[in-house]
């Protein structure tokens, strides 16, 4: 995908109880009930979008800043979303905006990111 001002990349995914039972034991904690998805799970939606579409493979985390307004409920899908606010390819730095929302458009998280990319300004 080209990077350019605008360019946006996408993904929508559900997270179950038994997702979050995984979750929990994969962070060292014991399983429990769980009614909403943890902020790291939304953070990762991100980081997957940013290391696998856009910018994509070579992409190297520098900041980013999320800030969560609603609850993010289980097993409803919510759609991650990344785009391209500036490039600044004389420093190889791409900004991003960052956004969560449920399949109704209710606003989960919203934030930046900051990423540097090797090759920004190339076709």
């Amino acid at each position: 995908m080209k990077l350019e001002l605008g360019a946006f990349a996408e993904i929508t995914r559900s997270f179950s109880s038994q997702n979050m039972s995984n979750f929990a034991r994969q962070a060292g904690t014991v399983p429990g009930h769980y009614s909403t998805v943890p902020g790291p799970l939304i953070g990762a939606l991100f980081s997957y979008l940013l290391g696998v579409k856009l910018p994509g493979r070579g992409t190297n985390y520098l900041k980013q800043d999320l800030n969560f307004l609603q609850d993010a409920p289980l097993d409803e899908p919510l759609t991650a979303r990344v785009t391209v606010t500036r490039l600044r390819p004389e420093k190889h730095l791409v900004d991003l905006a960052t956004v969560c929302t449920t399949q109704t458009g209710t606003l989960v998280c919203e934030g930046r990111a900051l990423v540097y990319v090797e090759d920004v300004g190339k076709e």
